[in-house]
């Protein structure tokens, strides 16, 4: 059904071009997000104007009603990592903001995450946000055709660990995606290299490394979805979708998708030739 006889979704550059789109609209809110999150504004605040953006643009949530789930954006603050419930409270100056999200066009997802300085910022917490993004840009710099999945993974855990002495997630992953938000493969944020099937052209992941100040233990709250540190340590989630073709990978989720790191790096990709 979808090109090369594989057990994992694999698509055609057609379908790309497809979740290229739903893409595009995650990378618009995420700008969104950024730029409206201030403090003094509500996380519920914000899930509206996302609601909103994908209304004017015709595309729907990915998150909205997933097993029940009540809202369009994850907006995890502090020691919240992940999937945590848009809500009154207002954020605060030297707060630090993960916002999740995922947008469907045509039947095709896009999904992406990005960690917020609130007002003030502090260092440390910067640091983490930036060790935790450049470890999602040494996943995905791993995707090309030949490597193995866990290339991907160990690539993650390697930029953490060498940054310093920060927790990783071992509980929640990256993923497959496509027709549907969490597809197989799983995608591990921490393991050896050389390990999983091998990356294929029309496969698309998404890499979401998540990574605390503290512990990698983490339990989930009454509401049955926020997930936050047993220690309090604050946390950092960063994600992409990414497509694996002949040319190298090509960050669906990103405006040029990922062109300009690519470029840094010298790593081949189809990106530039893509970019918004």
């Amino acid at each position: 059904m979808f090109g090369r006889k594989s057990k994992f979704e694999i698509k055609t550059p057609e379908q790309f071009l497809l979740m290229r789109k739903a893409g595009l609209v995650v990378a618009d809110v995420l700008a969104i997000m950024q730029n409206h999150a201030k403090p003094g504004v509500t996380t519920l605040e914000l899930d509206l104007i996302a609601r909103d953006e994908l209304k004017r643009v015709g595309a729907e949530p990915s998150f909205l009603g997933y097993f029940g789930y009540p809202s369009v954006i994850c907006s995890s603050v502090n020691d919240e990592v992940v999937h945590a419930i848009p809500n009154e409270r207002p954020l605060k100056d030297g707060d630090i903001l993960s916002v999740d999200f995922g947008a469907i066009v045509e039947g095709w997802h896009g999904d992406a995450a990005i960690t917020i300085e609130i007002g003030t910022k502090i260092p440390e917490q910067t640091e983490l946000s930036r060790v935790t993004r450049e470890s999602m840009w040494a996943g995905i710099a791993k995707m090309q055709l030949g490597n193995r999945l866990s290339d991907i993974s160990h690539a993650v855990e390697s930029t953490i660990r060498n940054a310093g002495n920060y927790g990783i997630l071992e509980e929640y992953t990256g993923h497959g995606i496509g027709t549907k938000m969490h597809m197989d493969p799983a995608v591990p944020n921490y393991g050896a290299p050389g390990h999983g099937p091998e990356l294929i052209p029309g496969m698309a992941l998404a890499i979401e490394p998540m990574a605390t100040l503290g512990s990698r233990h983490v339990r989930t709250l009454e509401d049955d979805w926020t997930v936050v540190t047993t220690d309090g340590s604050r946390a950092s989630h960063w994600e992409h979708t990414v497509a694996i073709t002949e040319q190298g990978p090509w960050v669906l989720t990103a405006h040029d998708g990922g062109a300009a790191y690519f470029a840094a790096h010298n790593i081949p990709s189809p990106a530039s030739k893509y970019a918004v």
